[in-house]
């Protein structure tokens, strides 16, 4: 099968699960296949833990890991750690749950910062630099984050240099009435998730990211997502701009959901429909416009409406 076909089948087998949300695995997907990472920003219940487990159950041989992010949590229980054999008595390195192919930081926010920062070279260069070796992160490596909007006792926010290394951040939302309920008659004697057969293999992902990385990206379209990204620096509403991360980001994502919109060029439109998903998290506001009730989601929606599109 074609790399197009490939992701059309990946993303119905997760649809046929995580129901009422098309959309968003279609953005969740093309963020891994871009080689990027997400944050799911949304109420509990909505379906962020059920959607990675669809996921890595839908990919053959993919390795999933969960981690509970708790305040006592350490950098070792991430990334691993180095244990004596009392046969050998010599050290021996037991891999953490961050090396596998999809792993579920799961309420990421209610750890110390000193842990949350374990995953910041991971998530940045694929690499853990444990006990002074470094360490490569081979397969897929993709993160799947979730944080709660509404809850705030006991956790900590991310910093700035974390929210960047995510691609993306997004929520799911609540799904119609319809939906709800058609949810409910797929759980009535077990869990679709827990029947859910992989459709593509590790290998067609990553022939899919490769041919992601082919699609054409032409140069109007590289100078209009830099004027994207770079309107929001010097903007009297902004006080930390996104950096030129996020034109790598916006780039690579939109190639990817290319491919699932079964073209082979990126479209202005295609742009467009990421560039709040993609830049607004890693901008930080003045306080003057956060008391005026401004968002930087908002900001980046008008930017999108008043910024020029290539012909």
């Amino acid at each position: 099968m074609s790399p197009t076909q490939n992701a059309a089948k990946l993303e119905s087998a997760i649809a046929s699960v995580v129901r009422g949300q098309n959309d968003i695995i279609r953005r969740v997907l093309a963020c891994m296949l871009s080689g990027g990472h997400v944050l799911l920003e949304d109420y509990p219940g909505t379906g962020k833990t059920t959607l990675a487990k669809a996921i890595a159950k839908a990919i053959s041989g993919a390795i999933f890991t969960r981690v509970q992010f708790t305040p006592d949590l350490l950098p070792s229980d991430i990334l691993g750690i180095s244990v004596l054999d009392p046969r050998t008595q010599e050290f021996r390195f037991h891999p953490g749950p961050v090396f596998t192919d999809i792993l579920l930081a799961d309420e990421i926010n209610r750890a110390s910062p000193r842990t949350q920062s374990a995953l910041l070279e991971a998530m940045s260069e694929r690499q853990a630099t444990i006990e002074g070796k470094c360490h490569e992160l081979d397969g897929l490596f993709f993160v799947i984050a979730t944080q709660n909007p509404v809850e705030f006792r006991g956790t900590y926010p991310l910093p700035e240099a974390q929210m960047d290394r995510f691609s993306m951040q997004c929520a799911l939302g609540y799904v119609s009435p319809e939906e709800e309920a058609a949810i409910l008659a797929d759980q009535t004697e077990t869990h679709p998730v827990d029947t859910l057969d992989p459709v593509v293999s590790r290998d067609d992902i990553l022939a899919i990211s490769a041919a992601a990385r082919k699609v054409r990206f032409s140069d109007e379209l590289r100078h209009y997502a830099v004027s994207l990204v770079g309107a929001t620096r010097g903007h009297p509403q902004v006080q930390l701009p996104a950096s030129p991360r996020a034109s790598l980001a916006l780039m690579k994502l939109s190639q990817a959901l290319a491919v699932f919109e079964g073209m082979d060029f990126v479209s202005p439109e295609i742009i467009q429909s990421l560039a709040v998903d993609v830049i607004a998290h890693r901008m930080v506001l003045t306080p003057e416009a956060k008391y005026s009730g401004h968002t930087a989601r908002q900001i980046i929606t008008d930017l999108v409406e008043n910024t020029p599109v290539p012909v």
